[in-house]
């Protein structure tokens, strides 16, 4: 699968009120700890302490969690950082609520790396529409690629850097 269709936004991201930015349905324990924002060793221990977090074990004995596991660790990660819970607390507050429980944000880092992905996809798009010849003889235009993308022009946008008092 081309990596560019894995960056669109998934509509099971909308249902659970959290973006992870990807379509993946599988991840390693590396991608989960970043995405959640805590180290690895700490996944491993809430595994120990949550009975609902089983991720599964891939050919080579790795963890893969599944959309539904990363859910289950940013609730756990709201309520132990943020609602400060004892690990008990936070147990007991996941069994009784049922699903009811708030969802922390995917990390800052992650959204941003996400962030970055897609707009080094509309670079490569761009690109290539850059080296593809249209109307005859003439080079794509970069201003009507912009447009067409996003309904404004370059010099639609503002730019404060122009646009500031220059001081004497």
């Amino acid at each position: 699968m081309p990596r560019a269709s894995r960056i669109k936004r998934s509509r099971t991201d909308d249902k659970l009120g959290f973006g992870l930015g990807t379509d993946k349905l599988y991840f390693k324990i590396g991608e989960v700890s970043r995405i959640v924002g805590v180290p690895a060793y700490v996944l491993r221990f809430w595994e120990g302490e949550f009975p609902g977090l089983k991720p599964q074990k891939s050919r080579s004995q790795q963890r893969v969690y599944r959309r539904r596991d990363v859910e289950t660790l940013l609730k756990i990660k709201h309520l132990l950082y943020v609602q400060r819970f004892t690990i008990a607390g936070a147990r007991k507050q996941l069994r009784e609520s049922g699903g009811e429980v708030p969802v922390a944000a995917p990390s800052g880092a992650y959204i941003a790396r996400q962030s970055l992905e897609s707009i080094r996809v509309a670079l490569r798009e761009l690109k290539a529409l850059v080296k593809t010849r249209v109307d005859g003889d003439l080079g794509a235009d970069p201003a009507a690629y912009l447009k067409s993308k996003t309904s404004k022009t370059v010099a639609d946008v503002q730019q404060p850097l122009l646009s500031r008092d220059r001081r004497k």
